[in-house]
């Protein structure tokens, strides 16, 4: 943290050990409302099990909870430099140094919402087709059932006897 004041686009670093527990979410909303700050790095844990937590606590501090990357110190550095210590310390940096010029590329992203009609076009009139169709409107969706044969039923329709049962399949 004390190596990040330093970078270019840094305007607040500090740590703590355990950012995702909710002292230390609370330590992100609070900075982020007293520094006014518009994005930020998390370098801490893994963003496929956390990302979330802070987008939402970037949300809840009413930041785009968008203007934020992670980078992953625990898997990247910690678990795999346990016995190098000054060279964990490097690439920690480096990580960090990274995902601060990432973050001072983002551009906003802004959630939005488009109403949707509840239809469906199904393509081919074959036995998975017609199944398709008929599973899509038992949803409640009003289905257009499209073939370009003159008639339904695909490969099935042409054939006299089916197995097991040898019954006619016409």
């Amino acid at each position: 943290a004390e190596e990040a004041k330093s970078f270019p686009h840094v305007a607040y670093s500090t740590d703590y050990q355990y950012m995702c527990s909710e002292p230390g979410q609370e330590m992100i909303k609070n900075a982020v409302t007293e520094h006014n700050l518009d994005r930020i790095v998390v370098a801490s844990c893994s963003p496929r099990m956390h990302e979330d937590t802070f987008r939402k606590v970037l949300g809840d501090a009413g930041s785009n909870p968008y203007m934020m990357v992670m980078t992953n110190l625990r898997e990247q550095v910690s678990w795999v430099h346990n016995k190098e210590k000054d060279a964990a310390t490097l690439k920690a940096i480096d990580l960090v140094r990274a995902a601060v010029y990432k973050v001072a590329n983002v551009v906003p992203l802004k959630e939005d919402y488009i109403p949707i009609e509840k239809k469906a076009l199904v393509i081919g009139g074959g036995i998975a087709g017609m199944q398709s169709a008929l599973d899509i409107a038992d949803c409640g969706y009003q289905v257009t059932l499209v073939e370009k044969e003159p008639t339904i039923g695909g490969r099935m329709a042409q054939l006299d006897k089916t197995f097991p049962t040898l019954d006619c399949s016409a």
